[in-house]
């Protein structure tokens, strides 16, 4: 299987890099300056779980032209747009898209570029982050994982084939009987993550030490679950009571990824994952007045980036 890995960076480069590692067909599709500092460096993963040195098959956009297998599609969601003009020339009539983006808008815009056959439902866990040097550095011990599905039928011939490439490559994977649940189930965790870290500037530890700080923390969770269940797709009580224990922990140093990347003045992600899951709330009329404050507050912080 030709596999199409979109983005070289804490997620694309170290899934496609472990793919790579254990013999997989990997091209990494990347931008000029990364193709430049990857050539020079090589791809470079330093983990707990095992360091590695790769010399990676790389192309950049206007180089891609060859119909591949599968794309697997790592890239930030503010980066979705070009990355879809990009990997159209690789896209055959049997190419298989596995996005693992947070959230779920971008399945919509990969279904009404490219056909709702070829798009897959995916997601993945990762504690990494890319070094100004471009090492990709794993954060935490614990493996990194995918889940990936067939979004119409779980139990396909194409997705079998999936799961061959990507067992036994260096993370666990997991095959979930309806993954759009499953996708459900990581966004109500991240959305409330993103509202309660970034909304109070801190990690969740501080946010519990301070005054109402478990009640509003219970409130966020509460309000992202409601939004989840008024689409469809109810919590299930584990997942709700492991939620809830995440979020109001006392002396946690757990936080959103998007709280570290408001912290350091980068892009934000706030459109696909909280913009998105309020749009959804008011389709259903379910009030989420925190979410809705949440992306108020991110909302300007993204209007002084573009300034």
């Amino acid at each position: 299987m030709r596999i199409l890995v979109v983005g070289a960076g804490a997620t694309g480069g170290f899934f496609g890099g472990r793919l790579a590692q254990a013999g997989r067909d990997v091209t990494f599709l990347v931008r000029e300056r990364r193709a430049q500092q990857l050539r020079r460096d090589g791809l470079v993963i330093v983990s707990p779980n095992g360091d590695v040195t790769l010399t990676p098959k790389l192309v950049t956009g206007d180089e891609l032209g060859a119909d591949y297998d599968l794309v697997f599609f790592t890239v930030k969601s503010y980066g979705l747009d070009q990355a879809i003009a990009d990997i159209a020339p690789a896209v055959g009539p049997e190419t298989m898209i596995l996005p693992v983006l947070n959230g779920m808008r971008h399945l919509d815009v990969l279904v009404e570029r490219f056909g709702e056959h070829r798009v897959l439902g995916g997601l993945c866990a990762i504690s990494g982050t890319l070094d100004a040097d471009g090492t990709i550095r794993q954060l935490a011990q614990q493996p990194q994982h995918v889940a990936y599905g067939d979004r119409k039928d779980p139990r396909s011939a194409r997705l079998q084939a999936v799961h061959e490439q990507f067992s036994d490559a260096g993370f666990p994977t997991t095959l979930p009987p309806d993954i759009i649940q499953s996708m459900w189930q990581k966004w109500v965790f991240l959305s409330s993550m993103a509202t309660i870290t970034c909304l109070m500037r801190g990690p969740i530890g501080q946010v519990v030490a301070a005054p109402g700080g478990t009640q509003f923390a219970e409130s966020v969770v509460a309000e992202c679950a409601a939004i989840a269940t008024a689409n469809g797709h109810p919590m299930p009580a584990d997942e709700l009571d492991r939620t809830l224990t995440t979020v109001t922990t006392p002396g946690s140093t757990f936080a959103a990824s998007m709280f570290r990347d408001l912290s350091q003045g980068y892009p934000i992600e706030a459109d696909h994952i909280i913009g998105d899951l309020l749009a959804r709330a008011e389709a259903h009329d379910v009030p989420a007045p925190l979410v809705r404050l949440a992306y108020t507050h991110l909302s300007v912080y993204q209007q002084s980036l573009a300034r």
